[in-house]
């Protein structure tokens, strides 16, 4: 428990995980694209919406629980696709998947992960066997190569996964200075586990090899015939990640997707986009409820949390917090932010008069008020 002693916050994971890694992974991992003007505006924009609490309320029981899916979680805080997090800490994306499910929380994979999707399925398992709930979602490039992208839904539907986050957002990849500045370079230690061995080796013999790989194998004509050609395939819940815009929330709905997420990729693709919490709002108005609507980018507390579900979000996915608590103590980091980030959203929910997250609507947020220079 030492490590967790001074840990008040997620802001105190990431101060210490800052601490711990070295200027590659924190290179990969931190900034955002270009002048990385929308990855800190992700953090920042929710400081613009005011709580506006009600009181004397029965708030003596709070419930924090979701359903989407026909799956009910234990609460709204999901597990991002983040890729590699074995550079965080050796158990990587397991140690974040066992956390989740103990949390009974939502857990999404990366495509470019250092985890295999059927090692975290085995990883799992022994948490299943003992009741605990696992719901465990793919994040799926689509590539040139058709076949590939195939058999990566074929491989989730098999290791127990149970919707697809297809990534729309990266026909090429975003223009991220820290590596062009000083390249990037998988650790000889670690390969990417949902390649066959020669292609996730490659990563750490090129330092450019993650801008080659998007160019060379991610499709750039990528369209929404191909979604739709997508859903052909697979059973499997198919949601949209990179929407930012009400017309595009639109056509997911007419293209009969099941799904989005209201992301910029963490800040790392388009720079001076909208911060996500700030496109939030028109995404949800434009799918009229007919489809359910997530948001990723920039969640820090509890209070984050409130406000995205006030906007219409069903759930909120965390991205950089889990890599900076899996490097702060791997699997008992993790469970450390999900402790804080529920106490937090708990906590806020009954402060504000609410006692079950259904309750929670935009009457319980506005805009922070401008203040008239003196």
């Amino acid at each position: 428990m030492s490590a967790f002693k001074k840990i008040a916050n997620i802001q105190d994971i990431e101060d210490a995980a800052l601490k711990k890694l070295d200027r590659n992974v924190l290179d990969y991992y931190g900034p955002g694209a270009q002048d990385n003007i929308t990855n800190k505006d992700n953090k920042l924009a929710y400081d613009r919406y005011q709580l506006c609490p009600r009181v004397l309320r029965d708030v003596s029981n709070v419930d924090m629980s979701v359903s989407i899916f026909g799956h009910t979680f234990k609460t709204p805080v999901f597990v991002a696709a983040s890729a590699m997090q074995k550079m965080a800490n050796p158990i990587g994306e397991a140690g974040a998947a066992r956390s989740a499910c103990k949390n009974g929380a939502g857990y999404s994979l990366s495509t470019v992960s250092t985890t295999s999707l059927e090692d975290i399925s085995k990883s799992v398992a022994p948490l299943e066997s003992q009741g605990h709930q696992s719901v465990r979602w793919f994040q799926l490039y689509v590539y040139k190569d058709r076949l590939k992208s195939l058999d990566l839904i074929k491989r989730a539907e098999n290791a127990g996964f149970t919707a697809l986050l297809v990534t729309a957002d990266t026909p090429y990849l975003g223009r991220r200075l820290a590596n062009i500045r000083h390249g990037f370079m998988l650790p000889d230690h670690l390969r990417l586990a949902n390649f066959d061995k020669g292609e996730g080796d490659s990563a750490k013999k090129d330092s450019n090899y993650i801008s080659k790989y998007i160019s060379d194998q991610i499709d750039p004509s990528l369209s929404w015939k191909d979604l739709k050609w997508l859903k052909t395939q697979t059973k499997l819940p198919i949601l949209v990640k990179g929407v930012l815009t009400a017309e595009d929330a639109k056509l997911v709905v007419e293209n009969g997707l099941d799904g989005i997420v209201v992301s910029n990729h963490g800040g790392r693709q388009l720079d001076g986009v909208s911060a996500t919490i700030d496109a939030l709002d028109e995404v949800v108005q434009a799918v009229d409820n007919k489809i359910p609507v997530l948001i990723d980018g920039g969640v820090m507390r509890g209070s984050d949390v409130f406000k995205a579900l006030a906007l219409g979000a069903k759930a909120v996915f965390v991205g950089r917090p889990v890599l900076w608590s899996l490097a702060l103590d791997g699997e008992k980091g993790v469970d450390l932010m999900f402790d804080i980030l529920n106490e937090e959203l708990r906590l806020t929910m009954a402060l504000s008069g609410v006692s079950n997250v259904s309750q929670i609507d935009k009457s319980y947020i506005k805009p922070l008020a401008t203040r008239s220079k003196l």
